[in-house]
Parts: C-alpha cells; structure tokens; sequence
C-alpha cells in the first residue's frame, strides 16, 4: 500500500485534477455526496496530521534568519489579505450569494498559510528547508488566531462569521494533530532511536497526506457537482481571480527575493507564502460556515489545481530567476515530467 501511496505522491500534479474530475461525475450522476460531508473531519486528519508528525520543530530556535522570516509572514499577513481581499472585490461581485461567498473562500486562502508543502517545494528547488520549516511554524500559529479576527473583519458583511466557534474548529485541524503528531515523533525516536526515526519512519508520514489531500479534493468537488453541472461557467469565473492571485504573489515574491535575500533564502520565501494551507481553508470552509460550506469550499478546492501546477512550472524557472544551486546543494526535482 505505502508504494502506492508513494506514487500518488510522486504525481499529485495529476492526482488532484483526476480526483476532482471523479468527484463531479461521481457526484453528478452516480451516488448521492451528501453522506460524504461527514467523511471531512476524518479526512482532514488523515491529510494534517502526518504533516505535523515530520515537523521539525526545534529547528525555528535555530538559525539567524529573523528578518527573512519576518519579512514572510508581514506579507503573508499584512499583504496577502489585502490582495485577497481586493481580488475578491474586483472578481467576484454580483447580486447572487454565491459570489459573496466564494469571496470568503478566496480570503479563507489568504489567511491561512504555509502548508507542509511549503518543505517539499522549498526542498525541490534547492532552498533553504530549515527556513521554510520554521515559515510553516510560526504561519500555522498566526494563523490560527489571525484567521476567526480577519475573517470577522473583512467578510463579517459577507456571511455570519463565529469566531469563537472558527477558532474551535482550527484548533481542531491544527493544534490537535500538531500535538498528536509531535508526541509521535518523540515516541517514535525515544523508542527506536534518531536515526530509524529519519531513514526509517518518517519518510512513511507524507505519502498518506498525500492520500488526505485526493480525497478532500474528490469530496469537494462531489458535494457541489450538480450545482457546477448545473452552470459550468461557474468554473472560469472563480478561476480569474485564483489566476491572478498566483500570478502576482510569484512575480512580487521573485522580485522581492532577488533584490533582497540569498538564492537559499529567496526560494523558502517564496513558496512559504505561495502555498497556502488550502487542506486547513476548505476544511474550515466545509465545518465552520453551515450550509454555505459547500459553496466557499468550491473556489478552494479548485485553487490546489492552480497550486500545485504553479508550483510544478516555478520550479523549472527557478534557475532561471534566481541561478543554479552550487553543485553540493543541487536537489532532483521530483516533479512529474
């Protein structure tokens, strides 16, 4: 099975488009997806938690990196939600609720950063993994108390948001499987040792996230099938701003890192803002906001197409943008050709 796992891994760029392509037929026209609504919280865990188990998280007292780090989450926390914000405003208005409410799941994505991704990307590209660790760290912990506020704030006009009840439901995708994961870790290498923890078992953990983040896709996807099949052109239209979102954050990023940073340090910055922690978003989205769920969770859902291909042509830019590594950092890039 992990072999398996290891190759839905290996070619996520894929996975997820499949995935969601199964999920509005099979939600469409085969099978009822409203039961699946109930699957979220289990799935949700099953996609953070071995994530969370692989966390080095001694290393964010390492380093002397504070104002790359700094720099990372002013902008994941100061511009970002402004840009999600604007583009939400500029591309998703009309009289109808469901455009307010894809505008939430945009600004959803804008406040809650950083995924485990943000390793495995950094890692592919040769930057600097022990930076971009700490950049999901202290972005997990931000936003978990930033996200109830900002949401309150910016969309409180939009949809009924409760924050004590937002907050309680992060909690439970962040923190509950952040403490199960680290207690793992250290009873995993208490008992076998450092060295079977790191060549041994820790490198079973990512496959099943990958598993997770499938099926969270196909699940989305199912539950608001018939609504898509319904107006299909609801599809190009929440796609605009996602475009334009990821467009922007690589090119001001890319500048930003260049004139300011090291090729290491540029390349952890700039995907510890562009990959954004959609599991956590749309789990929130499908738990946190009621009946109206469903439709914040549609726009999110289809932002891990835009992600991780993004993520996949970068990488073959990076080179080109910021040099090539020295030989003795040089990383293969495991990207599906």
């Amino acid at each position: 099975m992990i072999k398996l796992l290891r190759i839905l891994q290996k070619n996520l760029v894929w996975a997820i488009p499949i995935a969601m392509v199964l999920g509005l037929v099979g939600g469409g026209f085969l099978f009822d997806a409203a039961p699946l609504k109930t699957f979220i919280i289990p799935i949700t865990f099953v996609m953070v938690y071995p994530m969370m188990a692989t966390l080095q998280v001694r290393s964010i007292f390492s380093g002397h990196d504070l104002r790359l780090q700094v720099t990372t989450q002013v902008i994941n926390f100061l511009l970002v939600p402004l840009v999600v914000y604007g583009l939400g405003r500029l591309f998703l208005q009309g009289e109808e609720m469901k455009y307010g409410l894809w505008a939430v799941g945009l600004f959803l994505i804008g406040v809650l950063p950083a995924s485990g991704m943000t390793i495995s990307w950094t890692g592919f590209a040769g930057g600097n993994k022990e930076a971009a660790t700490k950049m999901l760290v202290f972005g997990l912990i931000i936003g978990a108390l930033a996200a109830p506020v900002y949401t309150r704030v910016f969309m409180g006009a939009t949809v009924h948001v409760d924050m004590l009840h937002m907050f309680q439901q992060i909690c439970l995708f962040v923190f509950v499987p952040l403490i199960a994961g680290l207690l793992t870790q250290r009873y995993l290498v208490k008992k076998h040792g450092a060295k079977a923890w790191a060549e041994v078992y820790k490198p079973l953990f990512p496959p099943f996230s990958a598993l997770g983040v499938t099926m969270i896709a196909f699940v989305a996807m199912a539950l608001k099938a018939k609504t898509i099949l319904a107006d299909p052109s609801d599809l190009l239209v929440i796609a605009a701003p996602l475009v334009v979102f990821y467009l922007l954050n690589y090119v001001v990023l890319s500048v930003i890192g260049k004139l300011f940073f090291t090729r290491e340090d540029a390349i952890a910055m700039v995907f510890g803002v562009v990959m954004r922690d959609l599991s956590i978003a749309l789990a929130i989205a499908m738990t946190a906001f009621g009946r109206d769920g469903s439709t914040i969770a549609l726009l999110i859902a289809l932002a891990y197409v835009f992600q991780i291909q993004s993520a996949a042509w970068y990488i073959r830019l990076v080179p080109w943008i910021f040099g090539q590594a020295p030989a003795k950092k040089q990383v293969a890039v495991a990207v599906s050709r």
